[in-house]
């Protein structure tokens, strides 16, 4: 393994260096209703003969995934399944089967839907693709704005009275998984010094922006400069979500009840502050009449920070926090100014329209990471 500025997860390594061998292939045409049923069918007659699909439909949103509802008739019984197929070039890279794996691993401990079946080789499907049991459930309010799911997302406050508890359960027990006792096939563990699960997350992030943008900018180099100054050391090693926010679960209008926690494909083994300061961002979250800010529209600041404190055990150390306050602007930064724009440009993916829009949204985390960098070390 390489060190120091390229230093990161061996898989990760190979993922992103398919993403720079796909840059320069023909543009992807987002599949048809007809022929995602044709290749599901051909799927299930190799794997599971006699079953039949019927009832394909695209499901909306899925910046990343091209994402389709169908039903599976076998043996008399049907079932509702949604497939979840990568397109040439997403937002980020990601692997199918470390997903697939930490879904099956994750059952019983928090709500998350089950896997059903994964072709992470492209083997039948155009491209890695898993399928999943359907779980019940919306991502915000019927009545909520129609906004980009968990982009200022308004809960309001009974859904939030009702969410917030749960959602911080469900965070605490995802860093509280025993990976040690159940090894994770597929990921590595940042422990040849303290400061390594920093490092790995952010040369992954200064990677995907040389191959996505390549030409370096003021505020990048600003932010990139900080952060490999101030790399912090890890004090406790956890399984980390890596997208957790409102947006990225399902709950049940009725009772309130998160039924699944979604987009595992960041998780890794690393810093919780990290998780932290990702569902602390500005952007997932909202301010009221009065300009109190809410993460995810569920908790104050502080309020978020105390309460997982006193319910985990561990302590928030508030530097190691603002590390990864900087880091989570400097990763949506690249997404919005390199990523996405990227994945547009090339026609490399099915949602181009929503992905150059993202990439107006570029200056807002500039704008972000000027603030925390002026706001300096918490003391």
């Amino acid at each position: 393994m390489s060190t120091g500025l390229t230093e990161m997860e061996t898989p990760l390594r190979a993922i992103l260096d398919r993403r720079a061998a796909n840059r320069d292939l023909p543009p992807y045409r987002a599949a048809l209703r007809h022929e995602i049923a044709a290749v599901l069918q051909g799927f299930f007659d190799a794997t599971l003969p006699g079953a039949t699909v019927a009832d394909v439909k695209r499901v909306g949103g899925g910046a990343s995934k091209e994402q389709f509802f169908f039903a599976l008739t076998h043996e008399g019984e049907t079932q509702r399944y949604l497939l979840r197929m990568d397109p040439r070039k997403a937002i980020t890279e990601t692997d199918r089967a470390r997903e697939s794996l930490l879904l099956d691993l994750m059952q019983g401990i928090v709500p998350v839907p089950r896997p059903a079946w994964t072709d992470n080789e492209a083997r039948y499907f155009p491209q890695p693709a898993a399928i999943m049991h359907v779980v019940r459930g919306v991502t915000k309010p019927s009545v909520s704005a129609q906004k980009v799911s968990g982009l200022g997302t308004w809960l309001g406050p009974d859904y939030r009275d009702r969410l917030k508890d749960q959602f911080l359960d469900h965070l605490i027990a995802i860093h509280g998984f025993d990976w040690r006792g159940r090894p994770l096939p597929g990921f590595e563990v940042p422990d040849a010094d303290a400061k390594q699960a920093a490092r790995w997350t952010l040369n992954y992030w200064r990677e995907i922006w040389r191959i996505d943008e390549g030409e370096t900018r003021p505020i990048f180099a600003l932010a990139e400069q900080w952060l490999l100054a101030n790399l912090p050391d890890c004090a406790e090693l956890v399984l980390t979500h890596g997208d957790y926010r409102t947006g990225n679960y399902l709950f049940d209008e009725d009772t309130a009840e998160i039924t699944a926690l979604l987009d595992w494909e960041l998780a890794r083994i690393g810093d919780y502050h990290e998780d932290l300061a990702w569902v602390l961002m500005q952007v997932f979250g909202t301010f009221d009449e009065n300009r109190t800010f809410r993460a995810s529209d569920l908790f104050e600041r502080e309020e978020f920070i105390r309460a997982y404190e006193q319910r985990s055990g561990r302590t928030v150390n508030r530097k190691t926090l603002h590390f990864y306050d900087v880091l989570s602007s400097f990763k949506c930064y690249i997404i919005c100014a390199a990523n996405g724009s990227a994945a547009a440009r090339s026609q490399h993916n099915h949602q181009d329209v929503l992905l150059t829009f993202l990439a107006a949204a570029a200056p807002m985390f500039a704008d972000d990471l000027v603030r925390l960098l002026r706001q300096g070390e918490p003391a």
